[in-house]
């Protein structure tokens, strides 16, 4: 008997993989859950350990997925390795630290709404490094969604900035936005290699400068072997944000191109926001529909042409 299955699942597959909205949408649902298990991770697995583990499990897959063209690709980079391993220490090494550091100290909703300035942090610094032009209508956007993370680091009380009462773990987010908006900005000096040759350089550069971090934490407070829960952490992490995410993209802006794939990055903090409420339960405040609609305002205003 022809098994009719096979090539109906496999048509769906191809679906699947040649419709961009539905990449990128699942995509931004991937980055919006990784907010969900960086607060699903407190008390079950360390930070310092989340992150070494995170790029061990996933240097697996990226590497096999990257395996047709790493050696030229390794060639090219080679003599562009301090490039390398600083951007995968800000961008991957060190914005998870914080990342899985601010879990403990903030909730997921703020954590997806803070991340939503890095758009506007990356537009701001290619204005004063790299003299990038941007509209009125572009400034605007990224002021507006700024405006919408103060906020949410005021908790609608904006007397608190002024007397720099912030909470710890909102403070390390914006410090974490600030690494990755770094991040984003040096990719505009990528050597022209493959996204998969480009993306193992940057796993192995945060492998290996996440290994000080994790030794730190080890001799500090011991090691603390995973729970159940915290495998379950740390395989999402490692398979879904790090490796599923970056390969749902790539298709992504291979479809549609990079300027229109990139809207969709501002889905995450929406997602987010969402995910927060209804699988942790955590309570929106009138400051939080505030920021969030200041962040969605400026994200519309942002894409639009002046």
């Amino acid at each position: 008997m022809v098994d009719a299955a096979a090539p109906a699942t496999k048509s769906m597959g191809r679906a699947v993989w040649d419709n961009p909205i539905l990449l990128l949408a699942l995509t931004a649902l991937i980055w919006a859950g990784h907010s969900i298990v960086g607060r699903l991770a407190v008390g079950e697995i360390a930070p310092m350990t989340l992150v070494f583990l995170r790029w061990s499990v996933a240097l697996g897959p990226i590497a096999y997925a990257a395996r047709k063209t790493i050696r030229r690709d390794f060639q090219l980079l080679a003599p562009h390795w301090l490039l390398v391993t600083a951007m995968g220490a800000v961008g991957f090494t060190g914005f998870n630290a914080l990342f899985y550091g601010a879990a403990h100290y903030t909730t997921a909703l703020n954590m997806s709404l803070i991340q939503a300035c890095v758009p506007g942090l990356v537009l701001i610094g290619a204005g004063a490094f790299f003299r990038v032009r941007a509209s009125w209508l572009q400034v605007l956007g990224a002021l507006l969604t700024i405006l919408g993370v103060a906020e949410i680091a005021a908790q609608g009380e904006w007397a608190r900035l002024a007397k720099l009462s912030v909470n710890f773990g909102d403070a390390m987010m914006l410090l974490a936005s600030l690494f990755y908006a770094f991040y984003t900005l040096a990719l505009r000096m990528r050597p022209a290699v493959s996204g998969f040759g480009f993306l193992a350089a940057m796993a192995i550069a945060a492998l290996l400068t996440s290994i000080p971090l994790f030794a730190v934490e080890v001799a500090t407070s011991g090691f603390v072997w995973p729970s159940w829960r915290g495998w379950l952490v740390l395989v999402y992490a490692a398979l879904g944000p790090a490796f599923l995410a970056q390969v749902l993209y790539m298709r992504g802006v291979e479809l549609i191109g990079p300027s229109r794939a990139g809207v969709f990055v501002n889905l995450v903090p929406v997602f987010g926001a969402l995910l927060a409420v209804l699988l942790l339960g955590e309570p929106f405040a009138t400051y939080h529909l505030i920021a969030l609609g200041l962040v969605a305002t400026g994200i519309v205003i942002a894409q639009r042409r002046s």
